[in-house]
């Protein structure tokens, strides 16, 4: 089994992400369960802006469009940024947007039989409204999202130190991570098992 992780973190390599370093904790959970995994950096990407799967010379996002189809599990990690998904988190399920329209040879969505959750950082309130987003329209491309697909560090309202800078809160953010990983992981086992159905014509 695999898994893709793309961190939407504002920071280009080989910057420390906060947002990275938790993902990371839901990678360690996921690779103790037998499952290989792809992490990327949309910063460091040439994304595009548009809902196509290929804009043309120099886009990266067919790369990454091919792991995700390579893959049974998705992690998006995003900051929390003024209350929202940080903007490459919005990039990246803008160009996602294209998988909608697209379909395996059983006529199903591609993304159909794969699971997603959400990783979420920052030093305001807003986690459950970025992961909401988040995994909302990952369900609208035809994702599942499991129970409890998701984990998050928020130090609170206003300004204060980052999730690099504290062991503040970590043990609860590793604890939930570890659930997060094997509900994907559980859930993917079992769409494998048994997979969904083509939407009816």
């Amino acid at each position: 089994m695999r898994a893709v992780v793309i961190n939407c973190t504002l920071k280009a390599s080989p910057e420390p992400s906060n947002t990275g370093a938790l993902a990371g904790e839901v990678v360690k959970a996921l690779e103790e369960r037998g499952v290989t995994v792809d992490t990327v950096r949309a910063a460091d990407l040439n994304l595009p802006p548009g809902v196509r799967t290929d804009m043309g010379p120099g886009d990266d996002w067919p790369r990454v469009h091919e792991m995700l189809l390579d893959a049974e599990i998705l992690v998006v990690a995003s900051p929390t940024w003024a209350g929202h998904p940080s903007s490459f988190a919005q990039r990246v399920i803008e160009r996602m947007d294209a998988m909608i329209s697209e379909t395996d040879g059983d006529g199903r969505p591609v993304a159909y039989d794969r699971v997603a959750g959400v990783v979420c950082t920052g030093n305001e309130d807003g986690a459950h409204h970025v992961i909401s987003e988040i995994t909302g329209a990952l369900g609208d491309f035809g994702y599942t999202i499991p129970a409890q697909a998701w984990t998050y560090w928020n130090k609170g309202p206003g300004p204060g130190d980052d999730y690099l800078d504290t062991d503040e809160g970590h043990g609860w953010a590793a604890k939930t991570g570890r659930a997060m990983a094997a509900n994907l992981v559980t859930v993917a086992e079992a769409l494998a098992a048994h997979p969904l159905q083509a939407p009816p014509e």
